[in-house]
């Protein structure tokens, strides 16, 4: 019996997903498990395997397209079925992949294409091609697209890098006057279609405000113990893990142990607000930048079994593979509690939106030098320059009052302040 694949659930929130390529034609023998589509939904690209080995028979859905969960993808026959009678859809637009002519057989100057005076409204562009782009600093505007509706595929930026490089420098043009400036007139506002992501990330932003009880409480926190240990092993641990030892994996060690205090900010609530549940893990949510292109939480599970260097190696993993559109569902769903980290980029204080279902987020601000009062051994009061930050907590104030908010703020505090790091860190 032939099988039917549709589009995956990829995420919690994930109600639609952009055709990439399909990595199959009609003919073509799959095995059990092996790709067969690239999918692009506002979370996360991923390659969607085969659920059963067999030969690709029909496909349904062009690249490019745009479709809802569960829509019927392609269909795929067992070996002794072969291709059924039916023919494929027939994409709307060129395959991506076409036979450039062939170069002619003496040399001649080959401009490099030029951008426009005035690009057109910018067109949807995948995570794939807006990060491939980037990448080469290309403007995608003056690519020309052969996806459905004009769409650039990552094919065409491909094909774009291929012909900048083949072509030969131009000879230099002889000197001309200039021309005399125009009258540029008065500037152009044009409207841009909004990303997946972005639209995503805006509803999400609105239905958060909607139906949480935003309270923000914050402190302040001495980071001196934090900070020797950190400066003690920063060559040695740079050495050996490939990468830096910031702050964030201190305060998300010390954040697990005050969850495990306070069970409710590890709860979520459910939209009618008439029910909590109180999960037994702490899975834990960290708000990585996509390089300005947005936000995305990638979840760590059962983050209060792990060590702090194992806590900084899946932070800096997962935080990579996000921006480079490598993260899989499962990186991406399932948080029961958020820390965001503005503070690398010399925040003071936050107060970020919560992660419904969620029923808090902490927010991880700058850490400066600054004098601050202390008690010196001999009871004597005295003012040092000490490494101070602060942490903000929006939390939901359906699940808890202001008790609970502030004792656990102070737990993470008295955490930071005075656990043994040296220790922690082996």
């Amino acid at each position: 019996m032939p099988t039917t694949v549709s589009m995956p659930q990829l995420g919690e929130t994930v109600t639609e997903g952009t055709v990439l390529r399909w990595m199959k034609q009609v003919g073509d023998s799959i095995a059990r498990d092996e790709a067969i589509v690239e999918i692009s939904t506002d979370k996360v690209d991923t390659e969607v395997p085969s659920p059963v080995a067999g030969v690709v028979s029909e496909i349904l859905v062009g690249e490019g397209e745009t479709i809802e969960v569960g829509t019927a993808m392609v269909v795929i026959a067992s070996a002794d079925e072969g291709v059924s009678a039916a023919a494929p859809a027939e994409p709307e637009a060129p395959p991506e992949e076409e036979p450039r002519p062939a170069p002619p057989p003496a040399p001649a100057a080959t401009p490099t294409p030029a951008a426009p005076d005035r690009p057109g409204p910018r067109k949807f562009l995948s995570p794939v091609v807006r990060r491939l782009a980037r990448e080469h600093d290309i403007d995608p505007s003056v690519i020309e697209g052969t996806g459905r509706d004009g769409r650039v595929t990552r094919n065409d930026v491909l094909a774009y890098i291929e012909s900048i490089k083949a072509a030969p420098e131009p000879a230099p043009a002889p000197a001309a006057p200039a021309p005399e400036p125009a009258d540029p007139g008065p500037p152009m506002d044009e409207p841009v279609k909004l990303s997946r992501l972005r639209v995503r990330i805006a509803d999400n932003m609105v239905a958060s405000l909607r139906t949480a009880a935003h309270v923000w409480t914050s402190m302040e926190v001495d980071y001196e113990r934090v900070e020797r240990v950190r400066q003690a092993h920063r060559e040695s641990f740079r050495q050996q893990e490939g990468f830096s030892l910031t702050y964030l994996p201190f305060i998300a060690r010390a954040t697990m142990d005050a969850l495990r205090a306070f069970p409710v900010v590890n709860s979520s609530f459910d939209q009618q607000g008439r029910t909590a549940t109180f999960h037994q893990d702490v899975d834990l949510g960290i708000a990585v930048d996509l390089n300005q292109d947005g936000l995305m939480v990638v979840t760590i599970k059962k983050a209060d079994d792990y060590s702090l260097r194992a806590l900084a190696r899946k932070v800096r993993d997962l935080a990579v593979r996000a921006r480079g559109g490598q993260v899989g569902p499962d990186d991406i769903s399932g948080s029961t509690f958020t820390i965001t980290n503005p503070g690398p980029y010399g925040s003071f204080m936050s107060a970020p939106v919560i992660n419904v279902p969620n029923v808090a987020i902490l927010s991880t601000d700058g850490i400066a030098k600054r004098p601050k009062v202390i008690t010196t051994p001999d009871g004597a009061d005295a003012i040092a320059i000490r490494p101070l930050g602060y942490l903000g907590l929006s939390w939901d104030h359906r699940a808890f009052d202001g008790a609970v908010a502030v004792l656990f703020l102070r737990r993470i505090k008295e955490n930071l302040e005075t656990w043994d790091w040296e220790q922690q860190l082996i």
